[in-house]
């Protein structure tokens, strides 16, 4: 997919991060063929819509690995809609070999990232500065009964991911293609290069990329790279609020 965005302007990292970062913010995510994810690429308006650039590449590689409980806590507060839902999750950028732990929480529609520089998982498990980390964000996010000592490496998905920046609203747009799955704790696996989600990310008002997204047709799925996935390898899990995508594109 990379193409369609040749005629976008750029911008580099730093500036991004300076003015987009949105760490506090309201997502909206869209499970589409890649194919359709293509064509709303190409409608983007490039006057007001600058592409990340790094390295000269516009299509980034990502890993990310989600850390869960045993008896799968993360998975299971998203999967029963709980008012206070957490994912703690390890990302590595494949353009410069940066390394971040990362939490995020969610109260209602609002969903805040916190991050920690630096690799923080060694053999599955959390470093102690990343287990301190990891207990203080919760902590102050009001989450409650998660057995943090416990958190194991679950999951962990590659992808090629293009980042958006819409310059009258401040507004970022993610499209992550070429998704593959390791179950790290069962060894199974699950690839879906005809997927791409689109995630756009606002203080809360929605983006442009949402308003044409809908004049196409498409409206917000129910989906998470960590939690849908998971459902969709492990079919005894309870997955409802997921099942309209896993019934198009798992």
């Amino acid at each position: 997919m990379t193409a369609t965005t040749l005629a976008l302007p750029t911008i580099d990292l730093d500036e991004l991060i300076a003015r987009g970062s949105l760490l506090t913010r309201v997502d909206r995510k869209y499970a589409l063929a890649a194919g359709d994810a293509a064509m709303a690429l190409d409608l983007v308006d490039g006057a007001t819509t600058r592409v990340l650039e790094i390295g000269g590449r516009t299509d980034l590689g990502y890993t990310s690995t989600y850390l869960d409980t045993p008896g799968l806590d993360s998975f299971l507060r998203a999967a029963r809609d709980r008012r206070r839902r957490y994912k703690v999750r390890t990302r590595r950028y494949e353009s410069n070999g940066a390394c971040f732990l990362e939490v995020k929480t969610r109260f209602r529609e609002h969903t805040v990232k916190t991050r920690l520089p630096g690799q923080h998982l060694h053999d599955g498990r959390l470093t102690a500065e990343g287990a301190a980390f990891v207990a203080d964000t919760l902590a102050d996010a009001g989450v409650s009964g998660v057995d943090v000592a416990s958190l194991t490496a679950a999951l962990r998905v590659d992808y090629r991911r293009i980042t958006l920046f819409h310059e009258p609203s401040r507004t970022r747009v993610t499209v992550d293609s070429g998704l593959a799955w390791w179950d790290v704790r069962t060894g199974g696996w699950l690839a879906r290069p005809e997927l791409a989600i689109i995630e756009t990310k606002s203080t809360g008002r929605p983006a442009g990329m949402d308003r044409l997204l809908w004049s196409l047709g498409h409206r917000p799925d129910r989906i998470s790279k960590y939690a849908t996935a998971l459902g969709a390898m492990h079919p005894h899990l309870p997955s409802n609020k997921w099942r309209p995508v896993l019934k198009e594109h798992f």
